[in-house]
This record gives structure tokens, sequence and C-alpha cells, in this order.
């Protein structure tokens, strides 16, 4: 849902009625889109003049539908004008560029409800997916209006000549400001400068914030572009309550079992790892106490990956475990650009030859045939080069996934950073899962003190985690420069220490051997799940509820004494009428023992700064505060 503040309350869609298709209108209505976002307001009338846009807006402002309604206008109008038969009616006229594989779902998705009532006139083919060559050559050789792929599938695409461009008249970039820091710059680079691209098209940059990158593609896509900004609300910052934990690695595990398990989070919750095998052990770990959760990250096939997402946003599951890998590798380097004047020059060296080959028609037409002479070769041997090549568009293929930004969680209350990130704009991307659509929300963040890494033998140490004092400390002067600021949190250890031993049982049972295990049955399950129920489940959409993500693993022994806290092991931190106060709000709470039935139990208890109702005259406060 896109947030209320960020609709224009003063207008509706029908003031574009002498500017869009009726088919269009009437599939807004049904969508539910009775008044354009403001980014859409601003962006419409300009695109369809045939200008190019840079909009910058937050997530959840509507830009997705900001571009898909002109691109789907301006080949309706074109169609209009040709007959079925002319060579020119049937040709690709958009390609959307994202840079992942779940954000080319919602995009075609969107796409789709768009054409209800034309999706004969349009053909979409998403060929991002994960579908086969073949597969991917047979759609695409209907030459479809609009292709939606990621920048190296794109590439590919048109260097096999599968794809032609020449006749393309909109080409759009979505979270402009991801596509190069995915490892998509050489991509991006090949398919402006290789000849693909017509001399007269339509551009569209669509991106949360404005970055080198950006600027980059801006000189690279855009002429004269018609700058949007829309302006955050001062009062955003206020609806988020960002907490920090300074603990060991085993600590980290401690404190979420001790959270999860009494239920001090109240809804929906996003735990963020820093790759596939903590992924794997923290979601076995949780199974020692029967709390159940379903894990995301690159190795999971994309439809999986997919309907886990819209099974958590319909609130099937309450905690998922995402993996994090592009924000603790890939953009570690491009987040500390400002702080390091000789890696700001090395950045800037390396975008320069980028923007020189567009400039520079000359250049292009004497560099492209080499290259492509200098990379056929490559693919024809099949003994040498095809296993190198193989583990390149495996690494590729790791880069297109990605949950911070462009996937869309709804109505998450908590952000757990279990790893921190390696850079400021990462841990920004996480948080900004919360609070959102004029709810409040909280982070909490773990950082390991340099002294404490790397102590304990069974957990080991997460080598990004070596840096994260450095890191945070990047991290609180971003979010200061934002107006936010991040408040440290002392857990009273002395009432979570009562939990320790059961802690200990749980993590010596998650070895590596168990780890692998869990990953190859989970992948497993799930690919047996993705390709050979596909067909199944398109004849029966309603079976797919029974689809569950979340069921345990168990590759080791679970004990049953575990599910369940004795009373002695509850702490008593505050009267019942204390916490009756706060009972009606969501997010961090205290916990208390239940008188009902004469036994302890958990508790999910509201506090002010969790992911509840409205923002009016809503304070900040430390949700924590009874927990002290």
């Amino acid at each position: 849902m896109v947030e209320a503040h960020l609709v224009d309350s003063k207008s509706t869609f029908s003031i574009f009625a002498h500017l869009l298709d009726a088919r269009i209108l009437r599939a807004l209505a049904d969508m539910g889109f009775a008044r354009p976002t403001l980014v859409q307001a601003k962006a419409l009338p300009i695109a369809l003049e045939g200008r190019d846009i840079l909009a910058r807006a937050r997530t959840g402002s509507g830009k997705t539908a900001a571009y898909c309604i002109p691109v789907v206008q301006k080949i309706l109008s074109a169609k209009s004008s040709l007959s079925a038969s002319d060579e020119t009616y049937q040709v690709t006229r958009a390609v959307i560029l994202v840079p992942t594989r779940e954000l080319s779902e919602q995009v075609t998705a969107c796409l789709q409800s768009l054409l209800t009532y034309c999706e004969k006139e349009i053909i979409v083919v998403n060929s991002a997916t994960g579908s086969s060559t073949h597969l991917q050559r047979a759609l695409l050789a209907d030459k479809p209006d609009i292709v939606i792929s990621t920048p190296s599938r794109t590439l590919g695409l048109l260097q096999s000549k599968t794809l032609n461009f020449s006749s393309l008249e909109s080409l759009v970039i979505d979270e402009a400001d991801l596509i190069l820091s995915y490892g998509h710059d050489e991509d991006v680079r090949q398919i402006f400068s290789g000849g693909y691209l017509p001399k007269v098209y339509q551009s569209f940059l669509m991106s949360a914030t404005m970055t080198d990158d950006v600027e980059t593609l801006k000189g690279l896509a855009l002429r004269s572009p018609a700058i949007l900004k829309l302006e955050e609300d001062e009062d955003e910052a206020l609806l988020l309550s960002q907490y920090s934990v300074q603990c060991s690695e085993v600590d980290k595990f401690l404190l979420t079992y001790v959270i999860l398990k009494l239920r001090l989070i109240k809804g929906k919750c996003i735990l963020f790892v820093n790759d596939v095998d903590r992924c794997y052990r923290l979601k076995l770990f949780l199974e020692q106490f029967s709390v159940k959760c379903c894990v995301l990250n690159s190795e999971l096939p994309l439809n999986s990956r997919y309907h886990t997402v819209q099974e958590f946003n319909k609130g099937v599951y309450d905690y998922i475990i995402a993996t994090d890998e592009n924000g603790a590798h890939a953009e570690a380097d491009s987040d500390d650009e400002p702080e390091e004047d000789g890696l700001q020059d090395s950045v800037g060296d390396k975008l320069t030859p980028t923007q020189r080959a567009e400039t520079s028609p000359d250049e292009d037409t004497q560099l492209e045939p080499a290259s492509k002479k200098r990379k056929h070769p490559q693919n024809a041997p099949q003994p040498g080069p095809s296993k190198p090549k193989k583990q390149k568009r495996r690494t590729k293929s790791d880069k297109e996934y990605g949950v911070t930004r462009g996937v869309d969680f709804v109505n998450v209350a908590c952000v757990l950073n279990f790893d921190l990130p390696t850079s400021s704009r990462s841990y920004t991307h996480r948080v900004g899962r919360t609070a959102r659509a004029g709810r409040a929300g909280m982070s909490l963040s773990y950082v390991v003190p340099k002294d404490q890494w790397g102590k304990n033998k069974v957990v080991g140490g997460l080598e990004s985690a070596k840096n994260d004092e450095a890191v945070f400390a990047r991290i609180e002067k971003e979010q200061a420069a934002r107006g936010s600021k991040i408040q440290e949190y002392k857990f009273d250890m002395k009432q979570v220490e009562a939990f320790r031993y059961r802690m200990d049982d749980a993590l010596r049972s998650v070895t590596k051997s168990a780890i692998k295990e869990a990953r190859i049955k989970e992948l497993k399950t799930e690919i047996i799940n993705s390709e050979k129920l596909k067909a199944h489940f398109e004849d029966n959409p309603l079976d797919l509820e029974y689809l569950r993500h979340d069921k345990p693993l168990h590759p080791t022994r679970v004990q049953a004494h575990m599910k369940h806290i004795p009373k002695y092991l509850l702490p008593r931190l505050v009267s019942a009428p204390a916490i009756e106060a706060e009972e009606s709000q969501v997010g961090f709470v205290p916990f208390k023992k239940s008188s009902a039935r004469g036994r302890g139990r958990g508790r999910a208890r509201g506090s002010r700064g969790g992911g509840g109702g409205g923002r009016g005259g809503k304070k900040k406060s430390d949700p924590l505060k009874k927990f002290r």
C-alpha cells in the first residue's frame, strides 16, 4: 500500500482522462488507485510529453506505476495508428532494467494488473526469471512489447541477438542507485556503448537516493531530463526507533532466543544475516525452541523466494531470516567514498571511461567490434574456459538477488540486524523495511566489539564482524546527519543469564555438518516445489496456500522440553498494572507472568517504538525500558 501522506489528495486519475486510454483508467480503478501519488501526479504529464525523467522518491511512493502507466500508454498510442499486418506493429518498444530478480517479479505483476483490459494488445516478458534459455528464446521470438530484465541478462540476450532494440521507444532503469552497486557496472556500460540502442528514445531513471552511480547513469541515459524530487516529511525519522546492543557472537543467539521465545516483539520481524551459512545456523538454532521461521537467500529458486515474500506479507509467517549478501560485500567499498580521498579517486577513475564511451561515438565504433571478437572466442572452447565462465555466471546470479531494496515487505514491526552490514548505506536500506505507510517501527542491531570477536569456538567469528565498531561509527554519523539517533540499549544480562544453559545446548547441536545437510535438504525441497509443481499451481492457484516455507528441517535431534519455558526462568520485572497501560501498542515489549491460568508464559506487550498505529501525537519512548 502507498503511504497516505504521499498521495495527492487534491486530484484523481480522472484529470488524466484526456491523456490516458480508458482501459488504463479502468484497470487503475480495479487496482484501487483512486488518486495518484505525488510522484505520479508530477511524472505522468511530463512523461506523456516525451521528456526524459529523473525521479527521486522513497520506497513506497508509487514510482513503479509512475513509469509503467506512460510506457503502456505510449505503446497503445503507437499501435492504434498501425494495422496488425504492419511489420512495425509487433516490436519491442520498451525495456525495464532492474537490479534484482525479485524486483522484476513485482514490476511484472504491476504491469499485468495494468494490462487487465488490453492484455491482447501488449505482450510482457520477464526475462530475469530462472526459466530455460530455450523457453526465453521462444518467448522473445514473438517480439514482446515490454521486456523486464536485469542488465546482465539483457546484455547476454543482446549479444546472442535474441533481443533487438532497434525499435525501442522507452528505456526504464528502476532503483538506479542500486544498478551499478550490484555489480552491473560493466553490463550497463556495454549496453549503452555497444550500439544496441537507437539514437532516439525516452528514458526514465527512478531512484530512492541521489548517489554518484545515479549521476553516472544520468550522463549515459538522459538528455535534458526533468528532475523530480519528492522531499521526505521531516516527521519520517520520528516513526523509526533505532537501537543497538554491544554483545559477543554467542550473546547474539542468546538475546535473539529470549526476544523471540518470550515474544517481546509483537508483529512481523525480519532478521538480517550476512551469509547463507548464518541463515541456516540461526534457523536450526531457533528450531530447537520450536520458533517457526522461514529463510530467504540466493540459493533458493526465484519463484520460491517470491512466494515466501508474498506469504510473509499475508501474515502466514511472523519471522523471516533474510540473507543480505550484497550488504555484506558488494556495497562495502562504494559506501565509504566520501571519507577516504584515495578510494574516491579510484572510483572516479573507474566511472570516467563509462561516460567517455557515450560522448565519443568514434571510440564506440572502434571498440565495439574488438570487444565482440574478444568475447566470442571465450565462449567457443569447451574444455578450458568453460569452467571459469560457468563460475562467473553463478556469481552474477547471486548478485541479482536482493531483499534490502525493491522487495515489498508489508507491515514489518521490527528489523533485527543479527549481523551488522558493512556499509551505512546498506544499513539504511535494511531499516527502511520497517516504519512505512505511516506506521511506527523499530530496529535493533547487534554490534560485536573487536576484543570479543572470534572468542567462541562453536560459533566462530563472522569475517565482516571484525570491523563492526568502525562500521557502526559511520552508521551513527550518517543517521545523525539524517536527524536520527541510534540509542544504545544495555540488556540486564542477569535477567537473561538464566536462559544461557539452554542456549548453549541448542547451539552445540547446530554443527557444520548439520548446516550443510539443512542447506541441501531445503534446496531440494524448494526445487521440487518450484519446478515439479509449477504447472499444478498454475491450474490450481489456491493450493499454493498449503505450500509452507517454515517447515522444520530437523537435521539434529530436537529436545522436546526446549519447546516450553519453565516458570522459574521467567523474569519478574514490572507489576501488571504498569504493563496494562501500554497493552494496546505494538513493538518491542517487556514481559510479565500471566495470572489468568496461574502459570508463567510470555505475552506480547506494546511499546511506542513498534510497528502499529498512526502518526498523530505519538512520542518516541524506550520500548525496552522495563526490561532493563
